[in-house]
C-alpha cells in the first residue's frame, strides 16, 4: 500500500483465462524504488519471470502511468506499456501520448495488468476505478479506425476527445506481426517491441478508458507550483520548445530531417548512404534521385498541415495533422491523418529510396490502420527491397523495387494479414528474413532484432553506443543523445567524436528512464533538467528525495531492465551494432559527404560504457545490484572483474 501524492494505490489484475478482475495496491518501497509507469511496470513484468514465453499466457501486459501523468505537469499525457518482446526477447516498454494515460489515472487507476489468453476476442471498459471485460468478436478483423469509431458508438455516453479513450491493435496485432503496436485515438502509436503482437496473442482487441478530468492534487503544493512555474518558463524560453516558435512547436519531430540530411547523418537506401544527398551524388549521373526536404517538417507545413492538436497539457503542440490527396494504382486515395513523424517519415521514405511526400502520409495513416510500427514496418521495406535488387528472393518469385511506393501501400497491407510467403516471412522481422533469404550478419540493419531508428551511428556516436546498449533493442529513445549531439541540449558535443560518449548516453538513459517512469513526454527535457523534475516530483508525491537520489532511482531502472535481460540470456555479445557502421568490419560502409570516412568505433565505446555502469561484458554485477538495492531475482552470478555468462533463471 502506498498513500504517496500521485497515486491512487488501486491497480486491476485481469485474468483473461477466465475473466476474473482482482484489485491491489502498490507496494510503497517498490513505488519509491522504481518511481511509477516504466519503472513499476517493468518491476512487475521482472515478477512473472525472465524465462516467460513472450507471446505464452504467462507474459504479462501491463498498461502503466506515473505519480506524475494526469496532472498539471507540462507533457503529463503518456502512459507506459510494459511487457517481455516478441521481437526481441527483452523486456520492452513502450509509450504513446494523446488522452489514454491521463484518462487512465482520471478513471482511479495507476495499472492495469492483463495475464492470460481469452478465449474469444474481448476488450477492456475501465471506468470509476472498475474494469469490465466485453465481447470483442464484432470488433475481430477490423482495423483501428474502425474499431474506435465502433466503440465510441457503444460505450454509453462515451465521447471521443472529450471523455473517452480508446488503446486498440488492428489485424497487425490479430495476426501476431512480431512487430504489432497498439494505437491510441486513431494515430498515437505505442510503436516499438511488439506490445500489439502480445496483446492480439491474448484476444485483447482494446482497452477503452471512460473519465471525466479529475486531476491529482499536489501533497506539498507550495513546492510543486514552483517547479511547474519553473518548468513552464525554461519551456517557453527554449528555441526547441516554445509554444508556436520553438522547431518542435513549428514543424513537430520532422523539423530533424533536414538537420540530419545536413549533417550526413540521414541513413538512405537501407543505410547504404549518410544522406539522400550522398546517395544522388553516388547514383544519379548528375541527377538528384530524392531529396529528403521534400518529406521534412518545412515542407509538410507549408503544404499539407490542416491542424496541430495536442496532448493532455502539453502547449508545444507538436502534433502536426495533415490532410493529402493522391492517385494510387487509378485510384484517387483521400487521407487525413495527425502522425507524420521524423522516424516514420525517415523509414517509408529515405530509408526506402523514395520522397513521395503523399504516399508515405498514406503509408503511415496505413500502418496505424493495421496496428503496425513505421519504423520497423520502413526497415522491412528495405530490407526487400535490397534482398530483391541481390536476387535473394528469386526463388519467391516475389520481391519489390527501390522507391516503389505504390507497391509499399499494398505490402503493408499483405504483411498485416500475412497474405503471402514474402509478407509472412517479413511479419516475423529482419533477423528472420535474413536468416530465410540471405545473410544475418549482413543483411540486417538490427540491434537484438528491432530494427534502428533515423539517427546514423556513423557520425552520431552517440547513438552508436545508445543503440547498442539500449535494453530493448536498437532505439534511440533509451538515451536520447542527439539532443547534445544535434541541438546542443544542455551542450553542444561532437557529434562524431567517440570519447565520453559512453558516460553521456549512461546519463541520458538514466534521466529518460525517471521522466518515462513519471511518466512525462521526453520533449520536455529539451528545456527541463533534473532540478525541475525534482522539484514537481517532490511536491506531487511529498517525498524529499535531491537530485542524486532521483538519478540512483534511473540507475536503478536501467539496471534492472538489464538485470532481466542477462537473466533471459543476453550480454555484451548482444550489444552489438549492424556490420555495416561498424570500424574495422570487412563489410563496413563508410559515410559519405560531410561524414566522409566515419565508422563507429563501437569497442571502444563499448569499454568506456561498461566502466562507467560497472558491469562486466554487459552483465549488471551482484555487487551493482547490492549497491542499487535491487533486491529480487537470483542475481546473475557475476562479479567484478569476472568474465563469465549471467545465471540461468
Amino acid at each position: 500500500m502506498t498513500d504517496l501524492g500521485g497515486f491512487h494505490d488501486h491497480v486491476a489484475r485481469i485474468d483473461l483465462d477466465d475473466g476474473a478482475v482482482a484489485y491491489e495496491g502498490i507496494d510503497e518501497e517498490d513505488a519509491k524504488k522504481y518511481i511509477g509507469a516504466r519503472g513499476l511496470g517493468v518491476k512487475y513484468v521482472f515478477d512473472q519471470g525472465p524465462d516467460v514465453d513472450p507471446l505464452g499466457p504467462e507474459n504479462l501486459l501491463a498498461f502503466m502511468n506515473g505519480p506524475l501523468t494526469g496532472t498539471q505537469v507540462t507533457m503529463s499525457g503518456r502512459i507506459a506499456i510494459c511487457t517481455k518482446s516478441p521481437l526481441t526477447g527483452t523486456v520492452t516498454d513502450s509509450h504513446h501520448g494523446g488522452w489514454s494515460g491521463a484518462r487512465l489515472k482520471w478513471s482511479g487507476f495507476d495499472g492495469l495488468l492483463f495475464e492470460g489468453q481469452a478465449d474469444e476476442p474481448v476488450y477492456a471498459l475501465v471506468e470509476d476505478g472498475e474494469v469490465e471485460l466485453r465481447d470483442a468478436s464484432h470488433l475481430w478483423g477490423q482495423g483501428v479506425h474502425d474499431t474506435i469509431d465502433d466503440l465510441e458508438g457503444e460505450i454509453e455516453g462515451g465521447s471521443l476527445g472529450k471523455n473517452l479513450s480508446v488503446m486498440a491493435i488492428g489485424q497487425g496485432g490479430e495476426n501476431e506481426v512480431k512487430y504489432a503496436c497498439i494505437i491510441n485515438e486513431d494515430d498515437r502509436a505505442s510503436g516499438r517491441g511488439g506490445t500489439g503482437c502480445v496483446m492480439g496473442n491474448k484476444n485483447l482487441k482494446a482497452v477503452v478508458v471512460k473519465s471525466s478530468t479529475r486531476m491529482p492534487k499536489p501533497k506539498d503544493q507550495e513546492t510543486f507550483q514552483e517547479g511547474h512555474k519553473q518548468a513552464m518558463q525554461v519551456i517557453q524560453e527554449s528555441d526547441v520548445t516554445a509554444p508556436n516558435e520553438g522547431g518542435l512547436s513549428m514543424y513537430g519531430t520532422n523539423v530533424l530531417m533536414n538537420l540530419t540530411e545536413e549533417m550526413d547523418g540521414l541513413p538512405t537506401k537501407n543505410a547504404k548512404y549518410s544522406s539522400t544527398r550522398s546517395y544522388s551524388d553516388a547514383e544519379g549521373d548528375g541527377e538528384r534521385i530524392i531529396d529528403s526536404e521534400n518529406v521534412s517538417g518545412e515542407n509538410v507545413r507549408e503544404n499539407i498541415l490542416v491542424d496541430e492538436p495536442t496532448c493532455h497539457s502539453c502547449p508545444v503542440a507538436c502534433k502536426k495533422e495533415v490532410e493529402v490527396q493522391t492517385m494510387h494504382k487509378g485510384e484517387e486515395l483521400n487521407v487525413r491523418m495527425e502522425s507524420y513523424e521524423y522516424e516514420s517519415a525517415w523509414a517509408l521514405g529515405p530509408n526506402s529510396a523514395t520522397d513521395e511526400r503523399d504516399k508515405i502520409a498514406v503509408m503511415i495513416d496505413r500502418c496505424n490502420d493495421y496496428g503496425i510500427d513505421t519504423i520497423e514496418a520502413g526497415n522491412m521495406m528495405a530490407q526487400a527491397m535490397e534482398l530483391t535488387e541481390e536476387g535473394k528472393l528469386d526463388e519467391l518469385d516475389d520481391g519489390i523495387a527501390w522507391g516503389d511506393a505504390d507497391e509499399m501501400i499494398d505490402m503493408l497491407g499483405r504483411v498485416a494479414h500475412r497474405e503471402t510467403e514474402l509478407a509472412d516471412h517479413m511479419a516475423e522481422g529482419q533477423e528472420h528474413l535474413a536468416e530465410e533469404f540471405g545473410d544475418v550478419t549482413t543483411d540486417t540493419l538490427t540491434v537484438k532484432n528491432q530494427s534502428i531508428p533515423a539517427y546514423d551511428p556513423r557520425c552520431m556516436k552517440g547513438m552508436a553506443i545508445g543503440y547498442a546498449t539500449s535494453n530493448r533493442g536498437a532505439c534511440h529513445l533509451r538515451g536520447y543523445t542527439p539532443a547534445a549531439e544535434i541541438l546542443g541540449i544542455p551542450e553542444k558535443v561532437d557529434p562524431r567524436e567517440w570519447e565520453g560518449k559512453g558516460e553521456l548516453c549512461a546519463t541520458f538513459q538514466d534521466l529518460h528512464a525517471i521522466s518515462d517512469s513519471f511518466d512525462i513526454c521526453k520533449f520536455n527535457a529539451f528545456a527541463e533538467g533534473i532540478e525541475e523534475y525534482v522539484l514537481q516530483y517532490n511536491g506531487m508525491t511529498g517525498l524529499d528525495v535531491s537530485e542524486e537520489e532521483l538519478m540512483d532511482a534511473g540507475e536503478r531502472i536501467y539496471n534492472l531492465e538489464r538485470y532481466y535481460n542477462n537473466l533471459a540470456g543476453f550480454d555484451g555479445a548482444d550489444d552489438d551494432l549492424p556490420n555495416r557502421f561498424v570500424e574495422g568490419d570487412e563489410h563496413a560502409i563508410p559515410a559519405q559527404g560531410g561524414s566522409e570516412g566515419e565508422l563507429a568505433e563501437l569497442s571502444k565505446m563499448k569499454d568506456e560504457y561498461y566502466e562507467v555502469r560497472d558491469w562486466e561484458n554487459g552483465v549488471v554485477t551482484d555487487e551493482k545490484l547490492d549497491e542499487l538495492g535491487i533486491d529480487i531475482g537470483p542475481g546473475t552470478g557475476v562479479s567484478a572483474g569476472d568474465s563469465a555468462a549471467p545465471a540461468d533463471d
